[in-house]
């Protein structure tokens, strides 16, 4: 119930409040996120599973994460170098580039959900993983990923929610370790500190199994 509480808050905030990201101009946006391409693929459709895919983002997302990686209230070396000679415009513009773009997904990527240690992604994880998303957890607490994100993973860009949408599992996994641990910490009212907290890694596994496989 306060999950639910505030995301309705923070929607409604998010409209009363008038954000308005339409300033960006894609086609500068283009010309500007040649840079981004090496990691985030050809039209932010990356081909490393650490790189999180950006085509088809939401705007408002998009804008948040590189003005906090510029401001380093979210940490990553080289996402803080690359942010740092943005400007306001440039960031609406980039983002207003992506958002753009169409998502692509190929049904024979081999899914891991460790770097490192390369557990893979299997039918069964990817079932548990579905239960969690739907139904949380009641008896630890987690709420369902679906109040926040969707019944297909499409997020809720009023409310800041990102597009979870065959996101690769590794990239999903490793940030919900590190929201977990509290390195990453620019999540709306430290939503997603808490819910990740409450996660074991076997947890944290299935759900990034599953939103791999939601298309």
């Amino acid at each position: 119930m306060l999950m639910k509480l505030r995301v309705l808050f923070f929607t409604i905030l998010a409209s009363l409040t008038g954000f308005s990201f339409a300033a960006g101009n894609a086609e500068l946006g283009k010309q500007k996120a040649a840079a981004c391409a090496s990691c985030h693929g050809n039209k932010g459709n990356s081909v490393g599973p650490m790189f999180p895919r950006l085509a088809g983002q939401h705007i408002r997302y998009l804008v948040s994460q590189l003005n906090a990686f510029k401001s380093k209230t979210r940490s990553d070396e080289m996402m803080e170098a690359m942010a740092s000679g943005l400007n306001e415009q440039d960031i609406k513009d980039i983002s207003a580039y992506y958002v753009k773009q169409k998502p692509q997904f190929t049904s024979d990527d081999e899914q891991y959900l460790d770097e490192d240690e390369e557990i893979p992604v299997t039918r069964e994880l990817i079932e548990k993983g579905e239960a969690l998303y739907r139904g949380g957890n009641s008896n630890t607490g987690i709420a369902a990923c679906i109040a926040c994100h969707g019944p297909t993973g499409m997020g809720n860009e009023p409310a800041g929610f990102p597009v979870l949408t065959g996101q690769y599992a590794i990239y999903v996994a490793k940030s919900l370790v590190d929201f977990k641990s509290g390195e990453r910490n620019n999540d709306i009212s430290t939503m997603m500190q808490m819910i990740a907290k409450k996660m074991t890694r076997e947890e944290i596994n299935a759900v990034s199994a599953y939103i791999s496989s939601i298309r």
